[in-house]
C-alpha cells in the first residue's frame, strides 16, 4: 500500500513510524513532514491544509490510504474531497469535525446527547461576557469557540484574570476569527486524562489511556501549551472508570449522532475530568491527541494499517486489540520562550546517544529542519516551538520516567526548556 500522513508534527511522526512497522505498507509519504519524518518516509512540500494540492498528489500518486493527522484540514473538509473522488481517508467529514472546530457545537450536542460536561454559558459579546464573569464565583475558564492550536483555554483564578481573558479572546483577539465567540464555564476540579476510541459510525474500540501535561512549567504553573509530555497509562482510568466513560460519553455521543444520520468515522479524543461526580468532558478532539499519541502507539502491538481499515470499511467490531504491558513516558523539548516568542535556527545534538540511552527511546521529532553544512554533513535544526518528543517504556511509570529523562539528559540545543515532572501523577 502506498500511504501519505498529513501534517508536520511530532504526533505525525509517532503515526509514521507506527505505519511503517506494518507489512502492508510498502511506501509511505508525508506532507509536508519535518526533519526527523525524513528518515522515515518520503517528505513532499505540501502544506496540510492545502486540500486541493494534497488531492491533486494523491490522485496522481495513486494513494491507498490517506491519514489526516491536524485539525485544521479535517475543519476544512478533507475528508468529504477525498471521499468524493473515491480516495480512502481515515478521520471524520467537515460536518462532524466540527466537535473540535466550535467549542459552541460540542457543547450543544452534548446537552441534546445529556452527555456530562462543565455548566456553562455561551456569549459573542465581550460586554455582556464579562458582567457575567463578575457575578459569578471563582475560579472559571475561558474558552475561544474555534481553532486556537490547543491554546484557546484559559483558567482564571479570580474575576480579574477572567475580565483579562475575556478582553484578550475578544477584544484584542489574540486568537483571531475563533474568538468571535467564547464559553464562560465552571472550573472542574478532579484528575485529568485523555481517553481515545476508533470509530467506523455505529461501533468503537478505545486505545489506552493516557494523561497529557499542557502548562508550560513544573506543577502545572504557567500559560497552557500544544502540551509538554504525557504517559500511559493513566491510572486514574481503571477498567471500571474506562466502562463508565464508554457508557456515558462515547457510546450516547456515537450512537446518538448515528440515530439522526450521522457517522463519525475516525479517532475520537474526549479530554476527560474525572471528578467526584464521575467524570466529565472537557473537550472533545476530531485527531489524534499530540503528545499522548507519541506515548500511546509505542505500547500498540495491532497493525495500524488494520485499525485504520476497519474505522473507514465500518468493521470496527471485528477488531481486537493488543497492548504491551508497559508504561510509556514523554517529555517535550521545546524552543526557550515557547509558547511566546521564540527564536529558531539552532543545531541539535546527542540524538545518536538519547537513543542509546536505554532499550526502548524513541526521538518523534516536532519542530525540526535538516540542513546541510559546507562539509555535506546534514544537521538537524530546530524549527518550531515544540521541538523534539522523547519517549521511552518502562516496566512501570518510574522505570519509564527514570529511561526517558536519561534519553532527555544526552539532548543539547540553545534555550531549551522542558518539564522535570512529567508523569508525577502516575508516581502518586
Amino acid at each position: 500500500m502506498k500511504v501519505l500522513v498529513v501534517g508536520s508534527g511530532g504526533r505525525e511522526h509517532a503515526l509514521i513510524c507506527k505505519i511503517k512497522q506494518s507489512p502492508k505498507a510498502d511506501k509511505i509519504y508525508a506532507a509536508p513532514g519535518n526533519g526527523g519524518i525524513a528518515n522515515d518516509a518520503e517528505c513532499i512540500d505540501i502544506k496540510a491544509d492545502d486540500i486541493a494540492a494534497l488531492l491533486d498528489f494523491a490522485k496522481k500518486n495513486k494513494i491507498d490510504l490517506t491519514v489526516v493527522g491536524p485539525e485544521a484540514p479535517l475543519a476544512a473538509g478533507i475528508v468529504d474531497e477525498f471521499t468524493k473522488n473515491g480516495l480512502k481517508i481515515f478521520g471524520p467529514q467537515k460536518e462532524l469535525a466540527k466537535l473540535e472546530a466550535s467549542k459552541v457545537f460540542a457543547k450543544e450536542i452534548m446537552k441534546e446527547f445529556g452527555i456530562p460536561t462543565a455548566d456553562y454559558k455561551i456569549f459573542g459579546d465581550a460586554k455582556k461576557a464579562k458582567e457575567y464573569a463578575l457575578g459569578r464565583g471563582n475560579p472559571l475558564v475561558i474558552k475561544a469557540d474555534g481553532l486556537a492550536a490547543g491554546k484557546g483555554v484559559i483558567i482564571c483564578k479570580d474575576s480579574r484574570e477572567a475580565l483579562t481573558a475575556i478582553e484578550d479572546i475578544m477584544v484584542r483577539k489574540i486568537f483571531g476569527a475563533a474568538g468571535e465567540k467564547i464559553i464562560i464555564e465552571e472550573c472542574l476540579i478532579g484528575e485529568e486524562a485523555s481517553f481515545l476510541v476508533i470509530s467506523d459510525g455505529k461501533d468503537t474500540v478505545p486505545l489506552a489511556s493516557s494523561q497529557d501535561h499542557k502548562r508550560i512549567f513544573d506543577n502545572d504553573q504557567g500559560p497552557n501549551t500544544g502540551g509538554m509530555g504525557a504517559y500511559s497509562p493513566a491510572p486514574v482510568v481503571d477498567e471500571l472508570m474506562q466502562e463508565r466513560i464508554m457508557r456515558e460519553i462515547i457510546n450516547p455521543l456515537i450512537k446518538g449522532l448515528a440515530k439522526k444520520g450521522k457517522f463519525y468515522k475516525g479517532v475520537l479524543y474526549a479530554g476527560i475530568m474525572v471528578t467526584k461526580d464521575g467524570p466529565k468532558v472537557l473537550e472533545f478532539n476530531v485527531r489524534f491527541g499530540d503528545p499522548e499519541t507519541q506515548v500511546i502507539l509505542p505500547r500498540l502491538n495491532t497493525d495500524l494499517i488494520d485499525l485504520f481499515l476497519a474505522s473507514i470499511d465500518n468493521k470496527i467490531a471485528q477488531m481486537k486489540l493488543d497492548w504491551k504491558n508497559k508504561t510509556a513516558v514523554c517529555v517535550v523539548l521545546a524552543s526557550g520562550g515557547y509558547p511566546g516568542d521564540y527564536k529558531k535556527g539552532f543545531e541539535i545534538f546527542g540524538l545518536e546517544e538519547a537513543v542509546k540511552a536505554s532499550k526502548e527511546v524513541y526521538i518523534f521529532h516536532a519542530g525540526t529542519i535538516l540542513r546541510n553544512t559546507h562539509d555535506a554533513i546534514r544537521t538537524t535544526i530546530t524549527a518550531g516551538g515544540r521541538v523534539l518528543n522523547v519517549v521511552s517504556l518502562g516496566d512501570d511509570a518510574r522505570q519509564a520516567i527514570n529511561n526517558t529523562y536519561k534519553a532527555v539528559s544526552r539532548i543539547k540545543f540553545e534555550g531549551m526548556q522542558y518539564r522535570k515532572d512529567i508523569g508525577h501523577r502516575a508516581l502518586k
